[in-house]
């Protein structure tokens, strides 16, 4: 019962403590001409990037207004807490629970013009494997995908199903942005872009 009514404290602390380390990173950027080059076209795009990346590049476009997918599940609580703190917005769903009203709502938001991000592998796994849902949105609003991903010279990693990453205090972060991925209508398409857009996470997130 002790530790049940210490959890929200917990938490708290450890929102406090992740926004003061991301304050100590150092971040360079590669590809940035891919996002440039959507922004200024007007359209619509989601960000598509692995769950274990999630921290660095939440931090990097904070207070953009972009939209997140974020799990019903009860251990995405903090992380969409930390989220709001800096200025997402967010919709509720996954895979797994309310996953076609998570969906529809991500398709809305970039319907209205607004950009998204997603995690293709979560919200439980398997790690670095896409599933269709972010590529199924896209296709439908007619949106563009651009990957992103992030590595550290130093970090934490989680011992959880995607061994999530915290950079360490002063870490040199690399945020590399790839080409974007467009995904016409059909299902051949779809399934086609399942393993593009797989290879194309693999590259920004282990650049050579």
């Amino acid at each position: 019962m002790k530790l049940r009514w210490a959890e929200p404290a917990l938490a708290a602390l450890a929102l406090v403590v992740a926004r003061v380390i991301a304050a100590t990173w150092r971040i360079r950027v590669r590809g940035s001409e891919h996002l440039a080059a959507l922004r200024s076209s007007g359209r619509p795009f989601v960000f598509v990037l692995w769950h274990s990346r999630i921290l660095p590049l939440l931090y990097h476009h904070r207070h953009e207004g972009v939209v997140l997918l974020i799990s019903r599940h009860r251990d995405a609580e903090h992380l969409a807490r930390l989220a709001e703190r800096w200025g997402y917005r967010f919709v509720r769903g996954s895979s797994k629970r309310g996953g076609e009203v998570g969906l529809l709502g991500i398709v809305r938001n970039l319907q209205e013009g607004n950009v998204a991000a997603v995690t293709p592998d979560g919200p439980r796994g398997p790690a670095e494997k896409v599933k269709p849902g972010a590529l199924a949105a896209a296709q439908h609003a007619g949106a563009a995908l651009l990957p992103i991903g992030a590595r550290a010279s130093s970090a934490w990693w989680l011992s959880s199903w995607d061994r999530f990453c915290i950079p360490k205090p002063f870490a040199a972060i690399e945020i590399v942005y790839g080409p974007p991925v467009e995904v016409p209508p059909g299902k051949e398409e779809l399934r086609h872009g399942i393993g593009v857009v797989e290879a194309a996470l693999q590259a920004v997130t282990y650049p050579p």
